[in-house]
C-alpha cells in the first residue's frame, strides 16, 4: 500500500467565505433574493443551505421555494438580516446593544445556531444594572437558559439600584424572571415590603393577570419579614392580596410574630433573611484592656471587608458567649462593667450576669429573654439542635473581686422560654473550651481551680490558672447523664478554642504558653494529633468556623518585646492543607470579641 499524506490548509475556508463574499457584494452567481419590509438582499443557495438548517429545509427537494428567485421574510428587519447574513458569509458577526435583538431575532428565526451562541455570550458578558432587565426579556424570549439566569442574578444582586433607578425596567420585566429573582435567598440592601410594593405595581402594570399566575408570583415573597403593621396595610393594597392563599400566608406571618421565645425553632422560608448566611458577626471586644466596646461588625469574607452594625449590645461585656439560633442572635452571660460615681470620682465595677439577650436582624431589635439560672463568665456554650447550653464557669461574689468556678450545666428550651439544668460536670470549670460533633459536646482545658482574683484573670496574667490549666477532654452524648473521659490534649490550655470541620475537632492556641500550638482530635479513635504551629500565637481573639471548614481567628493579644500589644490581625486556618494566612486586617485592634455566622442584611 502506498503511502500518503493528508495535509490541512486552514486559509483556503477563510479564502472559500472571502470568494463567496466578493461574488456577494459584486451580485454575481447570485442564484436567489431574500426580501424584507422592501430591502432585498442578493444571496447564494447553497451557501445559504449549507448554513442554516432553516434554508435547508426551504430549498429541499420537494419544497415550492426550490426554485424560487426571490423568498420573502416578513418576520425579519432588514437590520437583523444583513448581520445575519454578513456573518454567513464572513464569520463575523457585528452585533452592539443597539442591534442585538434583531440580530438574534434573525439568527433564531433562520436557525443560524452559532450566531445565538454569540447573542447568548454577548448578554451573558456585557450584562450591567443598565441594560439587565432588557436583557433578561431578550433571553426569555428566545429562550438563552444561561444568558437569562445570568440576567436574573444581576437583577437580583442590583435591585436597590433598580429599584432607585430604573423602576420601569423592573415593571416591564417578565414574569418568569420577576419570579425567579422574588425566589432568590439573596437580595442585597433591599427590604422585603420594597420586594412587595414592586410585585404589587408590577401586577398593577401588566393586568389583568389570573389570579393563578398573580398568587405564584406573590407566594415567593416573604411577609414574615414584614411588621405586622406593615402587613395589615398591605393586605389591602391589591385584590391579589385577598386570595385564599396570599391571606393564609399574611395570616402565617401575623402568627409568627406573636411566637415570642419560640420564633427560632418556628423558622421557615416565610421568615428567613434573603442575606448570606455566611456573614461572620464579631460582638463586642476591646481595643483597649480597660473598657469593653458594645459595637458589633459584620464580617463579608467574600469581599474581606468589615462594616459597623447600627445596633449595639445593650450591656457593656466581657468574657460573655455568643450563638446563633433560626437566624437570631443569642448575647449570654459574661461580665458586665458598669460605671459609678464615689464620692464625686468615677468608678467601674464588675459584675458577673446571667442575663440573655436576644438579637434580630430582621427588625434590628433587641429583647431580653429569661436569664440563666447561674452567673457565668469565662464559661463555653454550644447549639445542638436549635438547644443551647451553657457549660461551666465562674462569677464574682458580691461586691468583691473574688470569683468561684462553678460545674454545672443548663440548656436553653426555647419551646417554654426558661433555663433547665443539664448534667454537671464532675469539677468546677472556667476558660474552658467546647465543640459539637455529631450531636455529642466536648469541653477541654481550662482551669479547675474554684476560687481566685477576677482582676488577675482578665488581665491575662494569672499564674494559679497557668498551673492549674487542665488537658482533659469530657464529652456528654446528651442522651447520657454523665460526662465521660475523652483522651487528653497533649498540652494544658486556658482560654483557647475549639472548633469542628470535616469530622475533626480543632484545638487552637490559648492564654498561656506554649499559645501557638495546634492539636486535632479523631473521635473515632480517640487519638489527638499534634499540627504544624502558628509562628506567632495570640490569645483572647474571636475565632468562628466555616462551612468550608477553614477556621478564621480575628484580633486577639499578643506578645511583643515584653509587652502586651492588642492586634488587628485577621487569620485563615486551612485546615485540610493545615497552613496559615493572613487574609486582611480589623479595622481597628480587637480583643475578646465572641464571633458567629449569622444572616444579616446588607
Amino acid at each position: 500500500m502506498d503511502s500518503y499524506s493528508l495535509l490541512y490548509s486552514s486559509s483556503h475556508r477563510t479564502g472559500l467565505l472571502s470568494g463567496f463574499q466578493r461574488l456577494r457584494s459584486d451580485r454575481k452567481m447570485c442564484d436567489v433574493v431574500l426580501e424584507t419590509d422592501g430591502v432585498s438582499f442578493p444571496c447564494h443557495r447553497a451557501l445559504l443551505a449549507s448554513s442554516s438548517e432553516y434554508f435547508w429545509a426551504l430549498f429541499g427537494d420537494t419544497t415550492a421555494e426550490r426554485l424560487a428567485g426571490s423568498i420573502s421574510l416578513p418576520a425579519l428587519t432588514p437590520e437583523g438580516l444583513d448581520v445575519i447574513l454578513d456573518f454567513l458569509y464572513s464569520g463575523w458577526l457585528s452585533v452592539s446593544p443597539a442591534t442585538l435583538p434583531d440580530a438574534l431575532e434573525a439568527a433564531r428565526y433562520l436557525q443560524v445556531e452559532k450566531a445565538v451562541s454569540i447573542c447568548e455570550r454577548f448578554i451573558t458578558d456585557g450584562l450591567c444594572a443598565e441594560n439587565c432587565c432588557c436583557y433578561a426579556n431578550l433571553a426569555e424570549r428566545h429562550a438563552l437558559l444561561d444568558a437569562l439566569d445570568s440576567a436574573n442574578y444581576t437583577i437580583t444582586m442590583e435591585m436597590g439600584t433598580l429599584l432607585q433607578e430604573s423602576r420601569d425596567d423592573l415593571l416591564g420585566l417578565n414574569i418568569q424572571s420577576l419570579m425567579a429573582v422574588l425566589d432568590a435567598d439573596e437580595i442585597p440592601g433591599v427590604k422585603e415590603v420594597e420586594l412587595i410594593k414592586l410585585a404589587l405595581d408590577w401586577l398593577e402594570e401588566n393586568g389583568p393577570i389570573p389570579l393563578l399566575k398573580s398568587n405564584l408570583l406573590l407566594s415567593h415573597l416573604r411577609f414574615g419579614l414584614v411588621a405586622p403593621s406593615d402587613l395589615n396595610s398591605l393586605s389591602h393594597a391589591h385584590r391579589a392580596m385577598a386570595t385564599p392563599l396570599i391571606r393564609c400566608q399574611l395570616n402565617r406571618a401575623l402568627e409568627y410574630h406573636k411566637m415570642g421565645s419560640t420564633q427560632p425553632i418556628r423558622q421557615s422560608r416565610q421568615s428567613t433573611l434573603r442575606a448570606s448566611p455566611n456573614c461572620v458577626l464579631l460582638v463586642g471586644g476591646e481595643s483597649s484592656l480597660d473598657r469593653p466596646e458594645q459595637q458589633m461588625l459584620m464580617f463579608d469574607l467574600r469581599s474581606r471587608k468589615f462594616s459597623s452594625l447600627s445596633s449595639t449590645i445593650p450591656l457593656r461585656l466581657r468574657n460573655h458567649c455568643v450563638c446563633s439560633v433560626g437566624g437570631f442572635l443569642f448575647v449570654i452571660g459574661g461580665d458586665e462593667v458598669k460605671e459609678g460615681d464615689e464620692d464625686g470620682k468615677k468608678s467601674v465595677f464588675v459584675e458577673t450576669s446571667n442575663q440573655v439577650w436576644r438579637y434580630d436582624p430582621r427588625f434590628d431589635c433587641w429583647q431580653q429573654v429569661k436569664s440563666m439560672l447561674e452567673r457565668r463568665a469565662q464559661f463555653t456554650c454550644c447549639v445542638v439542635e436549635d438547644v443551647i447550653y451553657a457549660i461551666g464557669g465562674r462569677r464574682t461574689q458580691a461586691d468583691t473581686d473574688i470569683y468561684n468556678s462553678v460545674a454545672s450545666v443548663e440548656f436553653y428550651d426555647m419551646a417554654t422560654g426558661a433555663w433547665r439544668k443539664g448534667a454537671a460536670m464532675a469539677q468546677p470549670l472556667h476558660g474552658h473550651a467546647c465543640a459539637v460533633l455529631d450531636n455529642s459536646i466536648y469541653v477541654s482545658g481550662g482551669a479547675p481551680g474554684n476560687r481566685g482574683s477576677i482582676r488577675s484573670s482578665n488581665q491575662g496574667d494569672n499564674q494559679d490558672a497557668n498551673r492549674e490549666s487542665s488537658k482533659e477532654v469530657l464529652s456528654w452524648d446528651l442522651k447520657g447523664k454523665v460526662w465521660e473521659k475523652r483522651a487528653s490534649m497533649s498540652i494544658a490550655r486556658f482560654g483557647h478554642r475549639l472548633a469542628t470541620a470535616h469530622g475533626y475537632i480543632y484545638a487552637l492556641l490559648g492564654m498561656y504558653e506554649p499559645f501557638c500550638d495546634i492539636e486535632r482530635y479523631d473521635s473515632q479513635s480517640d487519638h489527638w494529633t499534634r499540627l504544624k504551629p502558628l509562628l506567632t500565637g495570640s490569645f483572647s481573639y474571636g475565632m468562628v468556623s466555616m462551612p468550608s471548614g477553614s477556621l478564621l481567628v480575628f484580633g486577639g493579644r499578643r506578645w511583643r518585646e515584653g509587652q502586651e500589644v492588642i492586634v488587628k490581625s485577621v487569620l485563615e486556618y486551612d485546615t485540610k492543607k493545615d497552613r496559615w494566612r493572613e487574609i486582611c486586617q480589623l479595622p481597628r485592634p480587637l480583643t475578646g470579641t465572641e464571633c458567629t455566622l449569622l444572616a444579616l442584611p446588607e
